[in-house]
């Protein structure tokens, strides 16, 4: 897909880390699947793992947890 941030790259299937802050929680997931821009690296990820990553969020939040640096598992 062409990014929709520098309007030049195209995106290729990479592993990013995502950082999630809420409520004084800090978690960072890594190498979780995403497409990246060859251009310009703006990262896009898709609606499965977006669910994913705010389902680990709200656990880690439940659980009292004030920073988590996690590997990302997929299903």
């Amino acid at each position: 897909m062409k990014c929709v941030i520098c309007k030049q790259g195209e995106t290729q299937p990479g592993k990013v880390t995502v950082t999630l802050e809420r409520n004084g929680m800090t978690l960072v997931i890594k190498h979780a699947p995403a497409s990246v821009c060859a251009n310009c690296g703006e990262e896009y990820v898709d609606e499965e793992t977006s669910a994913r990553l705010l389902a680990s969020a709200e656990a880690a939040t439940g659980a009292g947890v004030q920073v988590h640096i996690r590997e990302y598992v997929a299903a």
